[in-house]
């Protein structure tokens, strides 16, 4: 990797030490308080760019925050573990920790490469993370975590027409507070995360958060060589905010942050699932494989913004200025096995292994540039609106290479793309009360988006051995979003809704010529939404209640293609898609000791294209697809199958009971998820449909001191259920699976 990021590693891990070793000895707990005593805590969210409780937004919103936040990140695990914790949001990677994808009411995008256009827009305190690398920056000293269901193309107009996904970091305040937390756990994991917030004077104030993540490798490699062991990792992050407020109406707030990752890419096994079946095979061992090829990923990110809000009495102007950078390498044994059928008996496995496959995708160069301004009325009057303008500029480069495992692993193909993006954007949005309990709000968002991007073949692959020259692709188009909604106050605690929404996503271009001649481009999408709720805290707020059905049509929805007996990525679009569902989400305090939360989600998706085929696996699945024969090959036809990566059911369930114990409090919580089979890939097969997933987690813990430390042991993946959760179709049954059972032990202390 460039030495300008070779010190970050370095640095980021004793640092983030240093900070636990000298705050452990400290008083007080940042632990979230419980409910307060005979209710349940008011939830306020920013769904609308404005601070509003959750209750009064009329759309599906739904808020992580506090302890649920530390509970999760226990195992060390990355963003993905948010998968199913609120309805209809599922998340998943072919990358390991460096490359979620994200899907909300079952609309996302199973594309690998590294400018993958996402329909759920993840902003990050304030900015878009465009490139799905920068989607897995960790998650530590957050105050929220926020899920809009449904296109938010009026407010957050990057790509969401699915939803989004926000993230906001803890900010400073004016006083000192500090935290450390230490982990210890299996597979010789040690998680340290700390902070420090300090006031600067009378006008200033600084937050410095740290985490560092780190687990020994738990996979075995039983020929030894190259990579004798895998799936460990050391994650390291930092964050430092400058809040300075030189005037009683003006404020602007400083963020840096990095990230260093070094560990496994993600470990595709050969030959896991038994044919004609979705099973794991007959003494399937998670704690081993036989693999060739190298296996190693590293991530460096720096970014940075400004949040300047000025108050002009009346309104504010909010300035929201942000830069990201990411560079990145990973590679894998893509067969999950060793040699190839045609060396002999005995010279391959496991399983059939037709040909090696050992490939790498990395960053060798990125940036992205936002700039936003909004003016937003601040007054107390009937009528509140907002508007803005937003620009978005992104450049990358990205290497693909191919290499023999049985011939060395040495480097046989390397294919090279660029691509530069802009974008424009203006909107508006209009809040109006009429009176009567009834709230009325629309928006309307103007964006243009242009693309120019080239690839080349710089060293032919055996598979490939043509040099075709460059290709190329431009791609240019506009697009007006709008969001209309109603709500009526049923009484003080109670609100029914009724909402209407259009999202839009740019054209989108793949050319990874490692594994084809052609470019494809996938023309814009565009979304449709109908949704309906009722929101109440019930009970004397010992119960609060959120519910909704929504219906959902996308035309010429851009879909990826992956893999094939070619295994090529192309994109395609679908004529059309339809979703529909429901979402409900239910919390309970009925007694002050104990507090019950139960979420789900109904989603129906359909694709609808009688003439929409795809290749389907190379590798012995059985597909139960109508097949149909173009241009000399086979391919599978796609209409009436569901959206991949999208369950039909999801549910979360989770119970923390506290009680008095010696000075202190003990407390149990038991957290489970679980989604219902999901498939692979577009086309449906017997081997590549995901069975049904539960997993769930234990947490004990004991707060003393006044509340100043808290000691906790845990289970993640309690029972430790295996899961097929992906596959490779274009060699053999490959797969990849679930992370199996951790545990360990924490404490925790602030001041």
């Amino acid at each position: 990797m460039p030495q300008k990021n070779a010190a970050l590693h370095l640095a980021l891990h004793p640092i983030a030490a240093a900070v636990v070793l000298t705050m452990l000895h400290a008083s007080a707990s940042a632990q979230t308080p419980p409910p307060a005593e005979g209710g349940l805590v008011t939830v306020t969210v920013t769904a609308e760019r404005r601070v509003e409780n959750i209750r009064d937004v009329p759309s599906a919103v739904s808020s992580l925050q506090g302890e649920t936040l530390e509970v999760l990140n226990s195992g060390g695990q990355d963003v993905r573990q948010l998968a199913g914790r609120v309805p209809s949001l599922n998340i998943e990677s072919s990358f390991g920790r460096a490359f979620p994808r994200f899907y909300i009411r079952g609309i996302g995008n199973t594309d690998f490469d590294l400018n993958a256009s996402q329909p759920v827009s993840l902003v990050f305190d304030d900015v878009v993370q465009e490139n799905p690398i920068l989607k897995g920056f960790p998650l530590f000293d957050l105050a929220s975590i926020e899920v809009l269901n449904g296109p938010r193309g009026t407010l957050f107009g990057r790509n969401s027409p699915a939803g989004v996904v926000r993230f906001e970091s803890a900010k400073p305040v004016r006083s000192f507070e500090a935290y450390a937390l230490t982990t210890l756990g299996s597979d010789r994991m040690f998680n340290v995360e700390g902070m420090v917030n300090t006031p600067l004077g009378e006008t200033a104030a600084l937050r410095v958060s740290l985490q560092s993540q780190n687990r020994d490798d738990w996979v075995r490699n039983t020929r030894g060589a190259p990579t004798a062991e895998l799936e460990g990792y050391n994650d390291n992050a930092a964050r430092v905010q400058l809040l300075v407020a030189p005037a009683k109406n003006l404020s602007v707030l400083f963020n840096v942050h990095a990230r260093d990752l070094k560990g496994s890419a993600r470990v595709f096994r050969a030959n896991i699932i038994k044919p004609g079946t979705n099973e794991l095979v007959d003494g399937f061992d998670e704690n081993s494989v036989s693999i060739d090829g190298i296996n190693s990923q590293d991530v460096q990110t720096v970014g940075g913004s400004v949040r300047v809000r000025w108050d002009l009495g009346g309104m504010a102007l909010n300035s929201i200025t942000g830069y990201e950078s990411v560079e990145s390498f990973s590679r894998g044994d893509i067969d999950g096995g060793f040699g190839a059928v045609f060396l002999g008996p005995g010279n391959s496995g496991p399983g059939f292994i037709p040909f090696d496959a050992e490939s790498a995708d990395g960053l060798p160069k990125h940036s992205q540039f936002t700039q936003e301004f909004r003016l937003e009325s601040t007054g107390t009057g009937p009528l509140q609106w907002i508007a803005g303008v937003y620009y978005f500029d992104e450049q990358l480069n990205i290497d693909s290479f191919n290499y023999s495992s049985i011939g060395g692993n040495v480097q046989n193909g390397f294919a090279t793309q660029q691509q530069d993006n802009t974008a424009y954007a203006i909107y508006g949005t209009v809040n109006y009360d009429l009176g009567g309990g009834i709230k009325l709000r629309g928006g309307l968002r103007y964006t243009q988006d242009d693309k120019d991007f080239v690839a080349d073949r710089i060293q032919a692959p055996p598979f490939s051995p043509t040099f075709i020259g460059r290709r190329t692709a431009n791609t240019s188009a506009s697009n007006t979003s709008a969001d209309f909604s109603a709500s009526y106050a049923l009484n003080a605690t109670s609100n029914i809704y009724a909402r209407v929404a259009t999202g839009f996503r740019a054209p989108s271009v793949q050319g990874r010529l490692l594994f084809g001649d052609t470019l494809s481009v996938a023309k814009s999408e565009t979304v449709t939404s109908y949704e309906a709720g009722y929101k109440a805290d019930l009970m004397n707020r010992r119960a609060r209640v959120a519910f909704n059905v929504f219906s959902y049509e996308i035309k010429d929805q851009q879909l990826t293609a992956v893999g094939g007996a070619a295994n090529f990525n192309s994109l395609v679009n679908a004529a059309k898609t339809t979703g529909n569902g429901a979402e409900f989400d239910l919390k309970l305090l009925p007694t002050d000791n104990l507090l019950l939360s139960l979420s789900g989600s109904l989603n129906k998706t359909k694709i609808k294209d009688p003439s929409l085929a795809v290749a389907p696996c190379g590798g012995g699945c059985t597909v139960t697809d109508p097949t149909i024969m173009r241009d000399g090959a086979t391919l599978a036809l796609i209409n009436g199958n569901p959206l991949p990566q999208a369950p039909e059911t999801t549910l979360a369930f989770s119970a923390r009971y506290t009680m008095p114990l010696a000075g202190g409090e003990l407390y149990v919580l038991t957290d489970w998820t679980y989604r219902s089979e999901i498939n692979f890939f577009l086309y449906e097969s017997v081997e590549f449909t995901g069975k049904p997933l539960t997993e769930g987690g234990l947490r004990v813990g004991y707060s003393f001191g006044g509340g100043k430390y808290e000691a906790a042991a845990f289970v993640r993946n309690l029972t430790n259920q295996i899961r097929v959760v992906g596959g490779i179709d274009f060699n053999n049954l490959t797969g990849f699976i679930n992370e199996p059972r951790t545990f360990g032990v924490s404490f925790k202390a602030s001041f």
